[in-house]
């Protein structure tokens, strides 16, 4: 969760956005950045991910090779996600979804769908100092992809539909909030032609 930072300027919309990408792409960031100025909270895919992991006593990888197992584990956190984005999507408030499969789980009833991403090189020097290795990331990458495929036909490589598509090897952490952010601040409802249409997911 997001808590107000009186330091940021706040940003006075009811936005509900959804944002995605690989790991180290700087979606945390973002999100806690985002959080504080809009002033509302923020569910990450990944905080799930690990908590069911936390709750089996396995480490990311060891609850990754389950997941390859059986879809059970996949399905219900994708349960939980979509969930959670209906509530949202009806809400009238600000709100942040984020996880790799965030854009499509909220589909049509986020507002603004936003992927990060940079070159692999520069995410791997962000995990450095994780717990998550650099092979781990890799399997995870590649586990993911392909149970996507597998379970909804999903091409995640496909970021079509997505409104903003941000290399954060560009900028520094500010200056990917201040991009997202105009983003948000110029968005206007009445000039609003249509947002690329998604399919729907059931998980």
């Amino acid at each position: 969760m997001g808590t107000q930072d009186s330091s940021t300027e706040g940003i006075d919309t009811t936005l509900f956005i959804t944002v995605s990408g690989p790991p180290g792409c700087g979606a945390t960031t973002l999100c806690e950045r985002l959080a504080d100025a809009m002033g509302c909270p923020y569910v990450s895919g990944g905080d799930i991910f690990r908590e069911l992991a936390e709750d089996r006593d396995m480490s990311l990888n060891q609850l990754t090779a389950k997941a390859d197992e059986s879809d059970e584990i996949d399905r219900a956190l994708d349960q939980r996600l979509q969930q959670i984005a209906e509530k949202w999507g009806m809400a009238n408030k600000p709100f942040i979804l984020e996880s790799r499969l965030a854009g499509w789980l909220a589909g049509e009833r986020a507002d603004l769908r936003v992927w990060l991403d940079a070159p692999e090189d520069v995410r791997l020097e962000r995990i450095d100092d994780r717990i998550e290795t650099e092979a781990e990331m890799r399997v995870r990458e590649v586990s993911e992809a392909g149970r996507y495929q597998s379970y909804y036909e999903i091409d995640i490589d496909n970021r079509t539909f997505y409104d903003l598509y941000v290399n954060t090897a560009r900028w520094s952490k500010q200056g990917v909030f201040t991009v997202v952010r105009a983003a948000i601040e110029e968005y206007d409802p009445e000039l609003d032609e249509g947002a690329f249409s998604t399919p729907t997911l059931d998980p």
